[in-house]
């Protein structure tokens, strides 16, 4: 049996040993590849005749898919798994898990960093202050006493809320189901509507689907404060970005911090929010620590034991099944 790891997943050469040795005991080949190809071409000739293949968001198409005769399982080693066809992959009879939970409190920590950024303008003041510059005035505003609402209440979404209120923050919540926010006390769940109207902070934690395409658009930028901010570290087409840049520039809302955006980074020179204000923006990175990744790699390496095992773990995709 071979795996072929497409991409590097940010873990050291220890680690990386550690895991080749615990596969080569099982007499399981494993190939890590240096850098990152996205192209299917690539793709196909690293796969080769791997059955199982690991890699975090590189987009993986029918096309690819196709290609793979002796494909059988992807682990990704990611939380979402919107990059993969899981169609085609149900076709062939591929099983899909993901890194479920590897990334929570690392995105959890980034979001509040977001908040802080943005209220605070730490960025736009670090540069201002090694360019000779000084406060010029300059107010912020702090945390403390300020309503958060926290769009998607799953584990992500509630280690933020539990981080908010130790700031001293009241949190209202929204989620299609409120059973895994129900630890969270004091979290008030009201309608979505109410949650814009009400919130001074907006913090994102859905997944991307066809039900939560420009979830956040133009009207819900109107039902928001003129002093609200937004916070996206889930997906980046939840959120209309054209529509998000024309609010910043009109003054309908105060501020945001995107981590996600429509494609992955680098931006194209004339994306929509690089000429916004208010905005901190940060290339992808809410999920990227040092401790994360180890974490990542030792939830990916149990996700394809246990499928060895014939006991699959947090999949996404199950042709078995057919339906997760």
């Amino acid at each position: 049996m071979k795996i072929s790891v497409l991409e590097p997943i940010g873990i050291d050469k220890e680690l990386q040993e550690e895991i080749t040795n615990c596969f080569n005991s099982k007499d399981i080949e494993i190939v890590f590849h240096p850098d990152r190809k996205e192209d299917v071409r690539s793709l196909v000739e690293r796969t080769g005749d791997a059955d199982i293949i690991i890699s975090s968001n590189i987009p993986l198409t029918r096309e690819y898919i196709e290609q793979c005769s002796n494909l059988k399982y992807i682990a990704i080693a990611f939380t979402g798994f919107d990059h993969v066809d899981l169609d085609a992959c149900k076709e062939k009879g591929i099983f899909v898990s993901n890194a479920a939970g590897f990334s929570d409190i690392a995105v959890a920590e980034l979001s509040v960093s977001l908040m802080l950024d943005v209220y605070r303008k730490i960025t736009e003041l670090h540069s201002a202050t090694i360019s000779s510059g000084h406060r010029n005035g300059f107010l912020g505003r702090e945390l403390y006493g300020k309503t958060v609402g926290i769009i998607g209440t799953g584990r992500i979404g509630s280690r933020t809320a539990l981080l908010c209120k130790a700031f001293g923050c009241k949190i209202l919540g929204w989620s299609r189901s409120q059973t895994t926010a129900a630890e969270v006390e004091g979290m008030q769940f009201v309608s979505k509507e109410e949650l814009l109207e009400n919130s001074d902070i907006i913090s994102l934690h859905i997944p991307a689907n066809s039900e939560t395409n420009c979830f956040i658009a133009e009207k819900e930028f109107e039902l928001m404060k003129d002093n609200a901010i937004l916070i996206n570290t889930a997906r980046g087409k939840v959120v209309d970005n054209i529509a998000l840049s024309r609010a910043l520039k009109n003054g309908i809302i105060a501020g945001a911090g995107i981590d996600v955006y429509e494609t992955e980074p680098p931006l194209n020179k004339d994306y929509t929010l690089l000429d916004a204000p208010n905005v901190v923006l940060a290339p992808h990175i809410a999920y990227a620590t040092e401790e994360s990744m180890i974490r990542r790699a030792r939830i990916v390496v149990d996700n394809i034991f246990s499928w060895l095992e014939k006991e699959p773990q947090n999949l996404v995709c199950d042709p078995v099944c057919m339906e997760i």
